[in-house]
């Protein structure tokens, strides 16, 4: 299923610049695999060793947050978009 994926400014290096890229997958994992096949990188800087979200990076599909669903098994409709949001801090 086609999603798209937004990128946000400090990973667009992956993605020679562009904010949103366009992958196929019915789960988030399926959709970072294929993100990851198509613009590799991702994986190190959105997964952690275990292979799960890191928490420093939160990541919406749609309007909901992954963590508050079902993490990487949340299913993603086709035509959904899919955001990465680094965390930001600071004082």
């Amino acid at each position: 299923m086609a999603v798209t994926v937004r990128v946000p400014t400090t990973l667009r290096v992956l993605t020679a610049g562009v904010s949103e890229v366009s992958v196929d997958g019915d789960t988030l994992a399926e959709v970072f695999d294929s993100l990851e096949s198509k613009h590799p990188g991702f994986a190190e800087r959105i997964l952690d060793d275990a292979g799960e979200l890191r928490r420093f990076v939160n990541v919406f599909v749609d309007d909901d947050d992954a963590r508050f669903l079902d993490g990487l098994a949340t299913v993603v409709a086709q035509g959904a978009t899919v955001s990465i949001v680094p965390a930001v801090a600071g004082g």
